[in-house]
C-alpha cells in the first residue's frame, strides 16, 4: 500500500439500513452493490474500515436507554425513533463473529476480495480493553476478566457485575478508562493474566484471515503500566505478576502481515509505535485545530518526521463532533485542507465530506436524513483529487517558516512543501479569523534563474513568479480568514 494512505471509516450498520431504503430490500455487507466500492475507489481511499460489524450485546439497548440522557439524544438525532433503532454498542462485543444485522462471514470475505479487486484493503475493529457482558467467556472463563471481593462489591456495586460460577458469585469488573465512570455494558479484561493475553491474540489471529488489518480502540489502556496503574488495587501480584512484555509486541508478531491503528492518547503514540503499530492517532492535532491555535499547530508539526509518518490525521471520526458543526462551512477549508495534506494517515469520517452535521450515537442503527451540502461536497472533491497525485504518497515533506511582511505583523499562517524531484506542492493555510500575509522563502528547492508558474489547484488560480524573489524574500502569500492554498509550482515556458 502506498504511504500516506487515506482511510474511510463507515459506520456499517447506518450505511446498510440507508443502502437497504435506497434499493428497496434489506441489505446486509455482501450485498453491497459494486458501484459502491467503485465510489469509494474513485473517490481516492485505500483502506475502508467497516466500524461495527462484530456482534453486539442484545441487553445493550436497555443498558443505553436506561441513561435519560440518551434517550434526549435519540429525540434530538431521529425524531420518532423506536426501541428496534436501538442495536447496542459495537464496542461492547458479545462475540469476534459478524453481528445478524451486517451478515456473516463469507460475506466480509466477499467484501475483502471485492476492496482488493480495486487495490484497497479491509479494516475491521478490535477492541482490547474489554469485552460486552454477554461475552461467553463471561460464564466459561471469568478468570480471563478482572474480579473483586464481596466487600468491594458491596462497597462499588456499579462498578461489578455478579456472574455464578461453579456455584459461587464472582462479581466481575467493568471495563472502564481510569479517568471516567466505569462502562456498564462492558467487562474488564485481565492483561496481567497470560491465558487473557492468549485468548485475545486467538481472536486477532482468527480475524486476522479475514481482514487487512486493524484499528485497536483505546489500545494505550492494556500499556503494561496503564494497566497497573488502573487496577492495581485489584490485583493478585503474587497471582498475576507484571508482565514481562507488552502485550502489542506480541500482538504484533502474531500478525505481522496486518496493518494496525492504535487509537492512542496521553502521549503514548511513540510508545506504541514502537510497539509494533503502523499508525497512532493524533488527537493532540485534532485539539489544536478546534481550539484554533496556529502557533501551536506550528510547534506540534516540527515532530519527527518518522513520527510524523506514522500518525493518523483527523477532524472527525464516530467519537468526536462533526467537523461541519464545528468549524462551519465558513472555516471549514483551512482544517479540512491541512489534515489531508500532511503526512501519515488520513482518516474520512463516514457523511464528513457531505457536510452532514448530526453525530450518530454508535448505538444506533440510522439517523434523521440530512441532505448533502454540495459547497462542502465540492471542497472536499478537489482536495482529494489533489492529493491523488503521487508526489502526496511519494514526495519528501518539509515544514517551512513564515516570515512577517512588518516587524508588527501577526503570522497565523503554516505552510510546508511537498518534493519529488522537479515537482513541487506548496501548502499555506490560514487557521485564524483575521486575514493574514506572509512569505515563504524557499532557497532549498528553488533555482534562482528562471520564472516559474504558481498554480493554486484549490481555486484555480494561476500566478507567475521570479524563481529569485521566491528564494529571497520568499513566497508572498495573502489568506483570508480560515482559506488555504495548494500550489503547484513549475518552471514557466515564458
Amino acid at each position: 500500500m502506498p504511504a500516506n494512505p487515506n482511510l474511510y471509516e463507515i459506520n456499517t450498520a447506518v450505511w446498510l439500513y440507508a443502502l437497504s431504503e435506497k434499493y428497496g430490500k434489506r441489505m446486509t455487507i455482501g450485498q453491497v452493490p459494486v458501484s459502491e466500492w467503485d465510489r469509494l475507489k474513485d473517490s481516492g481511499f485505500h483502506f475502508i474500515w467497516l466500524m461495527g460489524v462484530w456482534k453486539r450485546c442484545l441487553s445493550d439497548r436497555e443498558y443505553f436507554l436506561a441513561d435519560p440522557r440518551n434517550v434526549e439524544l435519540c429525540n434530538t438525532v431521529l425524531p420518532g425513533w423506536t426501541e428496534q433503532d436501538i442495536i447496542g454498542s459495537p464496542y461492547a462485543v458479545a462475540g469476534y463473529e459478524p453481528d445478524p444485522h451486517v451478515g456473516n462471514w463469507e460475506e466480509i470475505d466477499r467484501v475483502r476480495r471485492e476492496l482488493h479487486a480495486r487495490d484497497m484493503r479491509l479494516i475491521l475493529d478490535f477492541v482490547p480493553n474489554h469485552t460486552g457482558i454477554e461475552h461467553p467467556w463471561a460464564l466459561t472463563h471469568p478468570d480471563y476478566f478482572m474480579q473483586a471481593d464481596e466487600k468491594e462489591f458491596k462497597g462499588n456495586q456499579w462498578d461489578y457485575y455478579p456472574v455464578s460460577h461453579d456455584k459461587k458469585t464472582l462479581y466481575l469488573a467493568n471495563g472502564r478508562d481510569p479517568y471516567f465512570p466505569p462502562w456498564t455494558d462492558t467487562l474488564q479484561l485481565n492483561y496481567f493474566n497470560p491465558l487473557t493475553r492468549e485468548a485475545m491474540i486467538g481472536e486477532l489471529k482468527n480475524m486476522s484471515g479475514h481482514c487487512d488489518g486493524f484499528r485497536c480502540d483505546m489500545a494505550m489502556l492494556v500499556l503494561n503500566n496503564i494497566f497497573r496503574q488502573t487496577w492495581g488495587r485489584l490485583l493478585n501480584e503474587k497471582q498475576f505478576p507484571s508482565p514481562e512484555g507488552e502485550f502489542w509486541s506480541a500482538a504484533r508478531k502474531a500478525v505481522p502481515d496486518s496493518i494496525l491503528i492504535a487509537e492512542a492518547y496521553w502521549d503514548t503514540e511513540w510508545e506504541l509505535q514502537q510497539l509494533g503499530f503502523d499508525y497512532t492517532y493524533d488527537k493532540r492535532l485534532y485539539d489544536r485545530l478546534t481550539s484554533f491555535s496556529p502557533g501551536e499547530i506550528y510547534l506540534h508539526l516540527r515532530a519527527d518526521a518518522g513520527f510524523q509518518n506514522r500518525l493518523v490525521r483527523f477532524i472527525e471520526n464516530h467519537d468526536e463532533k462533526r467537523s461541519a458543526e464545528i468549524f462551519g462551512m465558513q472555516r471549514l477549508e483551512a482544517p479540512a485542507t491541512l489534515f489531508a495534506t500532511l503526512p501519515g494517515m488520513k482518516l474520512y469520517h463516514h457523511g464528513q465530506m457531505e457536510g452532514k452535521r448530526i453525530r450518530v450515537p454508535v448505538q444506533m442503527r440510522r439517523v434523521m436524513h440530512e441532505e448533502p451540502d454540495m459547497d462542502t461536497s465540492r471542497m472536499y472533491e478537489k482536495i482529494l483529487t489533489i492529493t491523488g497525485q503521487a508526489i502526496f504518497r511519494e514526495g519528501e515533506w518539509k515544514l517551512r517558516e513564515v516570515f512577517p511582511m512588518t516587524d508588527a505583523a501577526s503570522i497565523d499562517i503554516i505552510a510546508y512543501t511537498w518534493k519529488a524531484g522537479q515537482r513541487i506542492k506548496l501548502v499555506a493555510v490560514n487557521m485564524s479569523p483575521a486575514s493574514s500575509v506572509g512569505r515563504i522563502p524557499l532557497p532549498d528547492i528553488m533555482p534562482g534563474d528562471r520564472s516559474y508558474k504558481v498554480n493554486d489547484e484549490l481555486h484555480a488560480q494561476l500566478y507567475l513568479r521570479n524563481g529569485s524573489d521566491m528564494i529571497y524574500p520568499g513566497l508572498i502569500v495573502v489568506l483570508g480568514p480560515f482559506s488555504a492554498h495548494i500550489f503547484d509550482i513549475s518552471p514557466s515556458e515564458q
